[in-house]
């Protein structure tokens, strides 16, 4: 079986400025590794679809969806946070990135490939119901997990977000959601500064400090996040993949290296071969250190392999 990867030329259209570390090259780097180990005669390779207005309603206010619509630029770019800037490609490539999502759990849920990654941008787990965050525009996890409740009528879907930064907006729209079980690791104090305390019992955070080694972090997964798991059996698991914990990377202070991320992927694989037929969906997020983030996406996907 053959791990399936979704992406879309529009995600590169995407400009948050020359400056700014969420920028195409992301996503050119994780290709240019691909080619390199060989992976790329092993993926299978899809365009994504855009995801419609009534997808993203399950998860975001219509409120906040309506008036994402409605700002979208012609000229220049306008901004909807402090860190996230819109400008006239943005918002088809946000679609295509949650659309991505969508596809990968139709994917998923009825082909024998049975994971799914989603090389897409702009991000998705800071976006909160009413709120863009952080990079974030639509919250593209979250959309694929209501998808796959609603579509596939499923009962049990757990998230798993390994990036350096809490995903608060995943917890801000399935806190106190029993379907969901919500498992985030994240260095602690660091943006959004949120996480420390879990709002709901179905969220198991691991808020964990600057210079965290690879050790304590995979102690901290196997001690917290694969009992939980286990007890809650899923049918479908759902990854927020951000690389940004990676030594390399200068977003935060994590030492993780592509090993880690190569790990926990393997630990991912068991339980979803355990639970759920093998099924996972995961989605890039962070990761802004281009080889680091190249060389950690080739290590997750051998990992679930």
């Amino acid at each position: 079986m053959a791990i399936t990867l979704f992406s879309h030329p529009s995600c590169y259209l995407h400009l948050a400025g020359d400056d700014h570390p969420e920028q195409p090259a992301r996503l050119s780097a994780i290709n240019d590794q691909l080619i390199r180990s060989g992976l790329e005669f092993i993926v299978q390779q899809r365009d994504a679809t855009p995801a419609r207005a009534e997808d993203l309603y399950h998860v975001h206010s219509k409120l906040y969806v309506d008036e994402i619509y409605a700002k979208k630029p012609e000229d220049g770019h306008i901004w909807l946070d402090p860190d996230t800037q819109m400008m006239k490609h943005s918002l088809n490539a946000a679609l295509h990135a949650a659309g991505a999502t969508i596809n990968a759990v139709d994917q998923v849920m009825s082909d024998t490939n049975q994971q799914a990654f989603c090389n897409v941008r702009p991000p998705g787990h800071h976006a909160t119901r009413s709120q863009a965050m952080g990079f974030c525009i639509f919250n593209n996890i979250a959309i694929a997990a209501a998808y796959a409740l609603e579509h596939y009528q499923l009962s049990r879907v757990a998230i798993v977000d390994f990036d350096v930064h809490h995903g608060n907006g995943t917890e801000d729209i399935f806190a106190a959601d029993e379907r969901v079980l919500f498992c985030s690791s994240f260095q602690y104090p660091l943006y959004p500064n949120t996480g420390e305390h879990p709002s709901a019992s179905n969220i198991e955070n691991l808020p964990l400090p600057a210079l965290c080694k690879p050790a304590i972090w995979r102690e901290q997964i196997l001690q917290h996040w694969l009992p939980r798991i286990n007890e809650f059996k899923p049918q479908l698991i759902l990854v927020s993949a951000g690389f940004d914990g990676h030594r390399e990377d200068d977003m935060a202070q994590f030492l993780l290296t592509e090993a880690d991320y190569q790990w926990i992927a393997q630990q991912l694989k068991q339980l979803a071969d355990q639970y759920c037929q093998g099924r996972i969906v995961a989605a890039l997020e962070g990761g802004y250190a281009l080889s680091a983030l190249g060389r950690s996406v080739v290590a997750f996907l051998k990992g679930l392999m």
